[in-house]
C-alpha cells in the first residue's frame, strides 16, 4: 500500500513538471542583441552587460559588445574611405567607360628592404549601350628587380586566411619591360591583364578581393580592397 501510496505521489510530480513550460534560456547574442537595441554608449552597454546572470554571460557579451563596436567603427571608416574613392572614378563622356582610381602600393617579398615589389592597378568598366553589360578589366603593373622576368601564367582568387581556389584563370601578359641591368639582374615591369566578373565584383564590396598572380611555383599576392570596390562600383553599374 505504501508503495502504491509513493508510486502515486511521484507520479503526480512528474505529469505536473511535464505540464510547465519551461522558461527559453537567453543566448548571448540575444542578449547582445537586446543591449545594441537599447542605443547606449558603448561604457553603458557594458554596464547593462554586467547585470547578467553569470560571470560567463557577462564576460562573453562584454566581448560581442567590443567586437560590435570595433566592426562599426570599421564600417564607418571604409564607407568614407569608399566615398573618396567614388569621387576619383572617371567617367567618359558618353557614360560608356568606368576608370577607378589608380592604386600603388609597395610589398616586401623578402629579406632585404631591397626585396620588394611594386605594383599599381586600377579597375576599368565599359558598358555596352545595347544590352547594358559592364565588361570589368583589372590592369596590373608589377615592377621587380630580378635574374629575369617571371612569366606569369595564371590568377587564383583567395580568402583572408590566404586559402586559394582551384580554379585558374588564364590571363594576358601585355609586356615585360627590362631595364638597368647588370650581370646579376634587371628591374622588370611586367603589365598584366584581367577580366573580371560583375557578380564577383558586387559580391565582394564586403570583403575586397583577393588574388594570387602565378609564377613558376610562386605568386604574387594582389588585395583590392573593400572601399575601393565600393567606390567603384557606385558608378559601374
Amino acid at each position: 500500500m505504501k508503495k502504491f501510496f509513493l508510486l502515486f505521489i511521484i507520479s503526480l510530480g512528474l505529469i505536473g513538471c511535464s505540464s510547465m513550460e519551461l522558461e527559453p534560456v537567453s543566448s548571448s547574442k540575444d542578449e547582445t542583441l537586446r543591449i545594441l537595441a537599447m542605443n547606449l554608449s558603448h561604457e553603458e552597454n557594458l554596464k547593462e552587460a554586467s547585470k547578467l546572470s553569470t560571470p560567463h554571460m557577462v564576460s562573453v557579451v562584454s566581448l560581442q559588445l567590443t567586437n560590435a563596436k570595433a566592426d562599426k567603427i570599421k564600417s564607418e571608416s571604409n564607407l568614407a574611405e569608399s566615398e573618396k574613392f567614388a569621387e576619383m572614378v572617371k567617367i567618359s563622356s558618353d557614360g560608356s567607360k568606368f576608370t577607378g582610381s589608380l592604386i600603388s602600393k609597395t610589398e616586401k617579398i623578402g629579406i632585404l628592404d631591397l626585396d620588394t615589389d611594386k605594383q599599381s592597378f586600377y579597375i576599368e568598366g565599359t558598358k555596352d549601350a545595347k544590352t547594358g553589360f559592364i565588361a570589368h578589366q583589372l590592369y596590373l603593373s608589377i615592377v621587380h628587380n630580378s635574374k629575369e622576368k617571371r612569366n606569369y601564367s595564371s590568377v587564383n582568387f583567395c580568402d583572408d586566411w590566404g586559402r586559394c581556389n582551384d580554379n585558374s584563370q588564364v590571363i594576358n601578359v601585355t609586356q615585360s619591360l627590362a631595364s638597368n641591368c647588370n650581370k646579376n639582374s634587371c628591374d622588370y615591369k611586367e603589365l598584366i591583364e584581367l577580366t573580371l566578373n560583375d557578380e564577383l565584383l558586387k559580391s565582394s564590396t564586403n570583403k575586397g578581393i583577393k588574388i594570387s598572380f602565378n609564377y613558376k611555383m610562386r605568386a604574387t599576392k594582389v588585395n583590392i580592397s573593400s572601399p575601393y570596390l565600393r567606390g567603384y562600383l557606385k558608378f559601374a553599374k
